[in-house]
């Protein structure tokens, strides 16, 4: 049994190492809509390469288009992404903008600081990559939009809230899960250590007479 358990010990640590071993996934989420002024607002831009071993050139522009209650219907080029980092001067948002992307540029994020109402409008995420194969350099391009609002406070999000109660649930429920398993396994071991002890003082108290000469078996 002690070897049993032993042996369940050393898979668990083998599976938490190739746990820290594997590669974090790529997960296409949608950007919020919604910011607050005066706070930074993260626009999320996410596009999941299929083959992360393939070398790609990556090139990315952000896009703002004013509300049309403003009477405009312009689009600025807020953001540039090429082989370093550039942030066009000439838009509405000079000094207020900072790169959020990923190392890969499988997301290539952007965040506005001091969210203003001004702020409030289209943006467009524009990506186009350049895959390096050895016979042909195929395209890929996609564009993703995120439609923003401003308003001066949060908005109660019922959806969060249940969210929220629902994860503090389950935390709960697998950490006393967990214990009851850590206890459970425990009085497991005990037992077993107990009743080896049993055998083992039960031998030791046999005389050594009955131990050199065993009780020869019955026959009829």
């Amino acid at each position: 049994m002690v070897t049993q358990y032993k042996l369940h010990r050393q898979t668990l640590v083998l599976l938490i190492y190739l746990v820290h071993l594997c590669m974090p996934v790529c997960v296409d989420v949608q950007s919020d809509t919604e910011a607050i002024v005066g706070k930074a607002m993260k626009l999320t831009c996410i596009s999941c390469l299929k083959r992360e071993e393939v070398t790609v050139k990556t090139f990315v522009k952000w896009l703002y288009t004013p509300s049309p209650t403003k009477g405009k219907n312009i689009s600025y080029l807020i953001y540039e992404y090429n082989t370093n980092n550039s942030n066009v001067d000439d838009n509405p948002f000079k000094d207020r903008l900072n790169w959020n992307g990923s190392k890969d540029l499988q997301e290539v994020s952007i965040e506005i600081r001091n969210v203003t109402h001004n702020d409030s409008g289209l943006y467009t995420c524009e990506i186009r990559r350049l895959f390096d194969f050895e016979l042909y350099t195929p395209v890929f391009e996609v564009n993703k939009t995120i439609n923003l609002t401003v308003k001066e406070k949060a908005s109660d999000d019922t959806t969060a809230i249940y969210s929220e109660i629902m994860m503090y649930v389950l935390l709960v429920f697998l950490t006393f899960w967990l214990l009851v398993e850590m206890v459970y396994c425990y009085r497991k071991i005990s037992k077993s250590d107990e009743q080896t002890q049993d055998t083992a003082t039960n031998y030791l108290a046999i005389p050594s007479e009955q131990k050199d000469n065993p009780a020869a078996p019955v026959t009829e």
